[in-house]
Order: structure tokens, then sequence, then C-alpha cells
């Protein structure tokens, strides 16, 4: 599987977060911190807009690197993406993402 499909399935090249890093765009930092803090009613700074992708080394955003429930899953049952997991489907961590972003799915049933 592609390195830059989280483990919900969603492109990461596709993420502002991920574009922003890897084009070293301030501007863009501050539109997805603004948007994303408006979004969740939490403080989100541009500082905080660096990733480089959940599955990969480097970089992350705070809620990619230590929040996200389902990347946190995925590392402790040791799956290189939550397609591997049997209850994908029925997931609590996952329904949402799958549930309203048809691609994530398709990705994870990629074999």
């Amino acid at each position: 599987m592609e390195e830059n499909i989280a483990y919900c399935g969603l492109d990461c090249h596709s993420c502002d977060a991920y574009i922003a890093t890897v084009n070293d765009d301030d501007d863009l930092r501050g539109k997805v911190a603004k948007l994303w803090s408006e979004l969740n009613n939490v403080n989100i700074t541009p500082e905080m807009i660096n990733c480089v992708g959940c599955r990969s080394e480097g970089v992350k955003t705070p809620y990619c690197e230590s929040m996200c429930q389902i990347r946190t899953c995925g590392m402790k049952k040791g799956f290189e993406t939550c397609g591997q997991c049997g209850d994908l489907e029925s997931c609590d961590k996952i329904r949402i993402v799958i549930g309203n972003n048809e691609s994530a799915l398709k990705n994870l049933k990629k074999k």
C-alpha cells in the first residue's frame, strides 16, 4: 500500500497540512489552522500545521501524532492500515471517515 495513505484510508497527499508542509507554505498553514480551529472548536496555530503523513517518518500534526484514535489503534494492532482489520466496516473509530469519504474506504480495500 502506498505510504501516504493514512491508517483511516485518507490520502495524505490531498491533505492541506501535508501540502503546506512539503511546499513550506505559511499562508496555507494559516488558512488550515484557522479552519481546523473553527471546525474543532480548539486553538490550532499555524506552527502546528506540519505533517508528512501519519504512516511516514517525520513531522506530524499534534492530532495525527498522538490524539488520533484510528492511528493509535492501527499501530497497537501492528496494521499497515485499518484495511487489515476484520472490524473495518463496523468500527466506531473509523466510521465517520469511511462514511463521509468513499475514496478512503476504497483505499483501505486495495490489496
